[in-house]
């Protein structure tokens, strides 16, 4: 499910939320040389909304766009919005990390194009009902898929304490991890979790008043890890990113939009082991089918301007990394 994304009304159907996607115009221009063929085909692999697939259908108008997202109710919206563009347009309900098998099924072989716009979206975060959002009470949920595996309730009320400030540690870069855990469990035994604002009732306690004061909201960091284990979203990055590169067609361009610094580094990582030469060092000459696979776009990670940030606040965080596969792999 695409983040960054500030909900309004639909100017045709004002019962369609839209949002501004985020870097809207640099996802266009990085994309723009690898779509332009007349028989070009992209995944947008957290499809959301629709606002960057809608911007990019209208830039393109030869080209087919498969859409993935796992939140049923995004889906319904985002099909209304693009149902305008016809047979161009694939959905499909799924994670991304199925999108090697969604393309094999649709007996697509490679795409021109390829977008991670990774995270919770503003939809979900503003739908206060599905508990992603620490700054109003509701029921501790934070399923991407709802009525689909365990939510956040579920993970407070039964990990074991070194179970949970593993997640708190490795999800949230959360610094009060073992804290926090062993309050949760101590918590728990009174009465169960069951909405958010207990929850940050009990990390404004755990965490330490000098790091309320410079550290932001104590709450953000374990609400961050536990959205991230619910869904299972670094895992499904972690699978998903070799089988995005491995579709993508020489000439193809990749662009993924980051909003934490876990999900950035994996997409670094990725991106920048397919963008080095894989020949032994000391050899006089490239290897046949091991030079590199990708030319990165980006210097680092890109972020978005002052303005964007001052129109959509929810840009703040972004990190965008960009490549254009220029080989096959031996």
């Amino acid at each position: 499910m695409a983040t960054g994304e500030t909900p309004h009304e639909h100017a045709d159907d004002p019962g369609v939320p839209v949002h501004e996607p985020v870097q809207l115009d640099r996802v266009l221009t990085l994309l723009a040389p690898a779509l332009s063929g007349p028989d070009a085909v992209m995944v947008d692999a957290t499809v959301g909304l629709g606002g960057h697939a809608e911007a990019l259908l209208a830039a393109h108008p030869a080209l087919t766009l498969i859409g993935l997202d796992r939140d049923q109710d995004a889906l319904r919206h985002c099909r209304e919005r693009l149902a305008k563009y016809g047979d161009r347009v694939r959905l499909t309900h799924a994670v991304f990390d199925a999108l090697a098998e969604v393309l094999t099924e649709l007996g697509i072989a490679r795409v021109q194009g390829v977008l991670f716009d990774l995270g919770v979206s503003s939809m979900q975060l503003d739908q206060h009902e599905r508990g992603f959002s620490y700054a109003r009470d509701a029921e501790l949920d934070m399923r991407m898929n709802p009525g689909t595996g365990p939510t956040a309730a579920d993970v407070l009320n039964t990990y074991s304490a070194g179970e949970l400030a593993g997640i708190l540690r490795s999800y949230g870069e959360e610094r009060f991890a073992h804290r926090i855990a062993k309050a949760v469990v101590s918590a728990r035994q009174k009465e169960p979790f069951t909405t958010s604002a207990r929850l940050v009732r009990l990390l404004t306690e755990a965490v330490p008043a000098a790091s309320r004061r410079t550290g932001g909201h104590p709450a953000k960091r374990t609400f961050q890890a536990l959205r991230i284990e619910v869904n299972g979203e670094l895992d499904a990055l972690r699978g998903a990113l070799p089988a995005a590169l491995d579709r993508l067609a020489v000439g193809g361009r990749f662009v993924a939009l980051s909003y934490h610094s876990l999900e950035d580094r994996m997409v670094k990582k990725a991106l920048v082991e397919r963008a080095k030469s894989r020949t032994p060092e000391g050899l006089p000459v490239e290897l046949a089918g091991h030079g590199p696979q990708l030319r990165l776009l980006t210097r680092g990670a890109e972020q978005a301007s002052q303005d964007e940030v001052e129109r959509n606040p929810r840009s703040g965080s972004v990190r965008l990394r960009a490549a254009e596969r220029i080989a096959e792999a031996a």
